[in-house]
């Protein structure tokens, strides 16, 4: 792990994996109150999967895990499709890339395709973008909640600001982690997954999850993919994903030349965690696009 210092002198805590002379390279862009460690069960076995030459690239948002902290001005998809922007010219200077987005990781590539189109059209090969909706992700998600289960999202939310989030043989933690498990999973997740983001979660809280919630809920995508041309675009959600439902992932990619999405059954939100063995070839099978191209 190592920090990568944007322009504006803001860290990123980035990792390197693979073949780092590789012509193509993968890079992950994590969602919303989370970190790179969501790509723990793809980032590390991707070179394997693929069987050529690759190099992967996992990094934190800026505001997010170990990377250096945002502030109002840069919380904004803007700026993090800029930062990807900039790790892209910087961190990986030659070679195509794919790009792998998790929600709001997703968005920062749709302001990447916006904000910095020739970047995009020299070097990107293709998206997969997961549980990255056409509409406003911070609305949707306050309103899957069910009315039953209203008063359970204002305790987490008083819990999650409190010392108790952080004691995990506690009852309310456990409370916590029922809810977020019942929120962001599909059927049957691990428990090692739900574990690890409401540690996730819990790293973030609160600056960073009160400060990006403004962004998502500002930020316009209409339009947003037409930049891409032929690009092969891939787009899944999970089937039990309560905060980004399967229409609007068709609508992601509705009128794309190369855009195709998947609804995996049984999944929630959090698909790098709970689906990684359907994403994982999905993302190496863009790899082997990108080699056809060279």
């Amino acid at each position: 792990m190592a920090d990568f210092v944007l322009a504006d002198g803001t860290p990123l805590s980035l990792v390197r994996r693979g073949d780092p002379v590789a012509p193509v390279t993968v890079v992950l862009a994590h969602g919303y109150a989370l970190d790179q460690r969501c790509w723990g069960r793809i980032a590390p076995v991707l070179p394997e999967a693929v069987e050529q030459p690759v190099a992967v690239l996992t990094y934190d948002h800026r505001g997010h895990g170990e990377s250096g902290r945002a502030t109002r001005a840069t919380a904004t998809m803007a700026q993090l499709g800029d930062d990807l922007a900039e790790v892209v010219d910087r961190a990986v200077p030659e070679g195509k890339v794919i790009l792998a987005g998790h929600d709001m990781g997703g968005l920062a590539i749709m302001s990447l395709t916006q904000r910095h189109h020739a970047l995009f059209a020299d070097r990107v090969a293709g998206l997969v973008l997961l549980g990255t909706s056409s509409g406003g992700l911070a609305t949707e998600a306050s309103a899957a909640w069910p009315n039953t289960l209203g008063r359970l999202a204002r305790d987490l939310e008083m819990v999650l600001g409190s010392k108790i989030f952080g004691l995990v043989r506690d009852h309310t933690s456990r409370a916590v982690s029922a809810g977020l498990r019942w929120w962001l999973f599909g059927d049957d997740p691990e428990p090692e997954q739900v574990e690890l983001t409401v540690k996730m979660i819990r790293g973030n809280w609160p600056h960073t999850v009160s400060l990006f919630r403004p962004a998502l809920d500002a930020y316009a995508r209409e339009a947003a993919l037409a930049l891409v041309g032929d690009l092969p675009v891939i787009a899944m959600v999970g089937e039990r994903d309560r905060i980004v439902s399967a229409s609007d992932v068709e609508d992601l990619v509705r009128g794309l030349e190369n855009g195709t999405s998947i609804v995996l059954p049984g999944a929630g939100h959090v698909l790098p965690l709970e689906a990684s063995a359907q994403v994982l070839p999905r993302i190496a099978a863009l790899v082997h696009t990108a080699y056809r191209g060279l």
